[in-house]
């Protein structure tokens, strides 16, 4: 049985929303979700992917966001608790998803070579 919650687990700006209904829209996908999931990470913090979906699977946690469904796997909940989805659309960086979550964070030490060999991703502390 799939896990259903009554609350959200994270939020959905306004904008994220509209984004994600724009989307089905135009590419006609009824009874798609929007997955949000961990897709990597290391000591400068957790990256988190993106898909529209339609396979469920019993693990999964879903939520609606204002007419959006939402699906997330066992693994990454822990993760988004608290996030916030964003959609931005910067000159800059080009339009795209923004996911803010303060249980992403960096690993823990100096910031530099003793926690990590990621080569230089860190953000350092001295």
């Amino acid at each position: 049985m799939l896990q259903q919650i009554e609350t959200q687990l994270f939020t959905l700006t306004p904008a994220a929303t509209q984004a994600v209904k724009d989307i089905l829209a135009q590419r006609n996908l009824e009874g798609f979700a929007l997955r949000v999931y961990v897709a990597g990470g290391g000591c400068s913090g957790v990256n988190f992917g993106m898909a529209l979906d339609n396979n469920f699977r019993d693990v999964d946690t879903i939520f609606e966001s204002d007419g959006v469904k939402v699906v997330v796997d066992e693994v990454s909940v822990d993760y988004l608790r608290d996030a916030t989805v964003d959609f931005v659309n910067d000159p800059q960086h080009g339009a795209g998803f923004a996911v803010s979550s303060p249980n992403a964070t960096k690993a823990q030490g100096d910031g530099c070579g003793d926690s990590c060999a990621c080569g230089g991703s860190c953000a350092c502390n001295n």
